[in-house]
């Protein structure tokens, strides 16, 4: 079967015969002169069906349409300065492929609102709305921006398992499954075996893949199940080169979609400028005392809380123009094992999150490379050590300085196109209460 052409191929076959197919977006019945709306993925075209023109039975099947029926028009194509598009198709033949069933659970024209718990319940009809296919190329887009960037940069694609032996961050918050009899668990993040791919000698790594956190959240912010795009590189300075690449590769990926997807944001009433780069960094200890000026006491080897994440935005944006920052040195209290202290102030770490419009989308910073304070400091948060000697033991046979992050996708892309919830930007989501569809 030919291509179905495009808006842009149909404005240039004014006078010639097309033939266009797709959903029924809409039907007027008008009597003297009909139209149909037929959406593809390429957008709408206007079917002008006027009862002169056509036969009595092509005017009965289009008398007889549905929204959401399937449909394969052949016509000619004319200038129309009062369609959507400039053009319309005045058809010779109009089929059903296959019929829609009536009422629709769920309007895709829009018409009639469907609250989020709709939309995602009857999530195939939702993604034939326009708004809704418009996110999911915005994030398509944005992702091959972010991996064009990488691997302008030397970085390989890899992928990691999404099954573990053991659990890599300590906690509770994961999904234990049976593998074959033993216990395994779902990742939270490909975190460790890209750690593995560096002691292995591949210098530039990144995954792209799914992470899971079994996490009671009911947020707006959180699902159960979300993607992130993940570089880990060999032979750092300290963490400060991972800021450097992390801000490089999310404005590649804002560039894209401005120099792409213009038509999805006006869909979608969105206005991006690529971002300015470096982003801002803020860095403890002193982050307790910046909130402590802005009304907001944190306690001491605690993470940022939600407000603490409000403030410090409005602090950048005010202070330094920037809906982007970073906040570095964490408490090692907080962080993982594997992440690397500060040699002359154990107390922080080399730990860095990406925060956007309040927002956390990242972490990462430079990770431990050296097995004696691998060791030491999986002691110290009281975890398995003999379990984790399959990641450790490699440490012992020379491992270069190394780090990197974990970007999450959805997070990204629903914060860009201001999306009252991050589950709008996943294709189908996953959250306490939502297994299927």
């Amino acid at each position: 079967m030919d291509d179905i052409p495009s808006m842009a191929a149909l404005k240039g076959m004014v006078g010639q015969k097309a033939t266009v197919s797709g959903w029924v977006h809409d039907v007027r019945l008008l009597g003297g002169i009909n139209f149909v709306l037929l959406r593809n993925r390429d957008g709408i075209v206007q079917v002008t069906v006027p009862r002169k023109a056509v036969s009595p039975e092509l005017m009965n099947t289009v008398s007889a349409l549905h929204p959401e029926d399937v449909i394969t028009v052949t016509g000619t194509v004319k200038d129309a300065k009062q369609a959507r598009n400039g053009f319309e198709v005045i058809p010779d033949a109009l089929v059903v492929l296959s019929p829609s069933a009536t009422p629709l659970p769920l309007d895709p024209r829009g018409v009639t609102d469907a609250n989020l718990e709709t939309r995602f319940q009857w999530r195939t009809l939702d993604l034939r709305r326009p708004e809704s296919t418009a996110v999911f190329k915005v994030e398509d887009v944005l992702v091959a921006g972010m991996e064009s960037y990488l691997r302008g940069q030397g970085f390989i694609r890899v992928f990691t398992p999404s099954i573990l032996g053991g659990i890599s961050e300590g906690g509770s918050e994961v999904f234990k499954i049976d593998f074959y009899g033993r216990p395994a668990f779902l990742r939270q993040d490909p975190q460790l075996h890209r750690q593995l791919a560096i002691a292995g000698g591949l210098a530039r790594v990144y995954d792209l893949g799914a992470n899971w956190r079994a996490e009671l959240s009911h947020t707006p912010r959180h699902m159960s199940e979300h993607r992130t795009i993940a570089p880990e590189m060999s032979f750092i300075t300290d963490e400060t080169d991972t800021i450097r690449v992390e801000e490089q590769m999310i404005a590649s990926g804002v560039k894209r979609l401005v120099d792409e997807c213009q038509a999805e944001l006006d869909l979608l009433q969105i206005r991006l400028e690529v971002p300015k780069t470096p982003f801002p960094v803020i860095t403890f200890p002193e982050v307790y005392g910046t909130l402590e000026k802005l009304g907001h006491k944190l306690p001491e080897d605690q993470d940022l809380d939600r407000e603490s994440e409000k403030l410090l935005t409005d602090y950048v944006k005010s202070e330094f123009g920037s809906d982007f920052f970073f906040v570095n040195h964490f408490p090692s209290k907080i962080k993982p094992f594997y992440v690397m202290r500060i040699d002359g102030d154990q107390r922080y770490a080399r730990s860095v999150d990406l925060l956007y419009k309040g927002l956390e989308l990242s972490s990462g910073g430079q990770r431990e490379n050296r097995h004696e304070r691998l060791i030491q400091q999986i002691r110290e948060k009281g975890m398995d050590e003999e379990g984790l000697k399959w990641f450790t033991e490699p440490f012992r046979y020379g491992v270069p300085p190394h780090g990197g992050f974990s970007l999450g996708i959805e997070r990204l892309t629903a914060t860009l196109l201001n999306l009252p919830s991050v589950k709008e930007a996943a294709l189908f989501p996953r959250d306490p209460e939502r297994l299927q569809p």
